[in-house]
């Protein structure tokens, strides 16, 4: 008789099952060790270059440089007050301003607390307590990428503060963005946070390079960015911080577009040509539209990382909203489209 194979296991033997889940939990397990100790490490060999403010229990970390007239700068997603240093934005405004970087609740150095729902209105407010609590009267506000909402919502929000902003590579109407749905998982309430202490971290630092060619794309990658430190971005909570932001993307930019009709200060709109995140035509040319006193630049041969590519023509931008602004425009005058010299103070 033929023989056959039995796959009877003997009592308190694992079956296949049972080993594959030790296994998974095993790599699991030392995911997460290996996540906390680069972590600690990006923390140690990155410590907070500037101070600390507490806003409403919420510790928000600045870099301030210069003197001069307020100008404010807000990152994007994902990235943190460093961002501008390298880029070259921050030395160039501080030649003519008083610059403050904020690192936005959660990223780098500031707290997130997770009792409160970080849209961008309630980030606008804390950031106004905190400008208030620093002494800043009617700052300019530049924002990029995700910072655009957050600078949007503190001119629809307190519109006799702020004194002018500039848009930069800006998501401002709620288009479907086909990452968000996988950049927003780490945000779940359980698997989430299983994913951001363990395998999420390592697909962020293998997805990296092909991410930052995609930012700075049809730019090449500048050797600064190199110098960006990645892990401060793949830590668990900053990767929560991020995560959350890529869910409600587009809710706050449907919530926000209900308002453009409200905006009266100067506005500066600047976007790459070749952006790759954030479409061009459905954002910067429609906002333009649609807000038609703002003044729009785009930028042939760049992409979502603008302020890497031509820091100088953001500070422009800044100058000429600044001509505006002290002349009592909403909009940039024509006389002051080309000669901006006499601005920078």
């Amino acid at each position: 008789m033929p023989s056959r194979i039995s796959t009877h296991t003997e009592p308190g033997t694992p079956g296949w099952g049972s080993v594959a889940l030790l296994a998974a939990a095993a790599g699991l397990a030392a995911s997460a060790l290996y996540v906390h100790a680069k972590k600690r490490e990006a923390e140690q060999a990155n410590p907070a270059p500037g101070r600390v403010v507490e806003i409403d229990g919420v510790r928000l970390h600045y870099v301030e440089r210069g003197t001069g007239s307020p100008l404010v700068l807000l990152h994007g997603n994902g990235l943190h007050s460093d961002d501008f240093a390298l880029s070259g934005l921050l030395d160039a405004a501080a030649e003519s301003h008083r610059v403050i970087v904020f690192d936005r609740p959660g990223f780098g150095h500031s707290e997130r607390p997770a009792g409160t729902s970080w849209t961008p209105e309630a980030q606008a407010r804390l950031i106004y307590k905190a400008l208030r609590a620093l002494g800043v009267e009617r700052p300019v506000i530049v924002g990029h990428s995700w910072g655009t909402l957050v600078t949007l919502a503190l001119a629809l929000d307190y519109p006799r503060y702020v004194r002018a902003i500039t848009l930069v590579s800006g998501y401002y109407y709620p288009t479907m963005r086909l990452d968000a749905p996988l950049a927003a998982a780490p945000a779940m309430p359980v698997l989430g946070q299983l994913l951001r202490n363990t395998v999420a971290p390592l697909l962020g630092r293998l997805m990296w390079p092909a991410l930052a060619r995609r930012m700075f794309g049809p730019a090449p990658v500048p050797e600064r960015f190199n110098r960006f430190p990645e892990w401060m971005s793949l830590r668990p909570a900053q990767l929560g911080a991020s995560a959350a932001e890529s869910g409600m993307l587009m809710s706050a930019a449907a919530r926000l577009s209900q308002r453009y009709g409200e905006l009266r200060l100067p506005i500066a709109v600047l976007a790459g040509c070749g952006d790759r995140v954030v479409s061009p035509e459905a954002h910067a040319l429609r906002f333009h539209k649609d807000v038609p006193h703002s003044d729009l630049q785009l930028e042939q041969g760049c992409g979502h990382m603008l302020h890497y590519a031509n820091p100088d023509a953001i500070m422009a931008a800044v100058a000429r909203l600044e001509v505006g602004a002290r002349a009592g425009y909403a909009h940039i005058p024509a006389w002051a489209q080309h000669d901006t010299g006499a601005t920078l103070h």
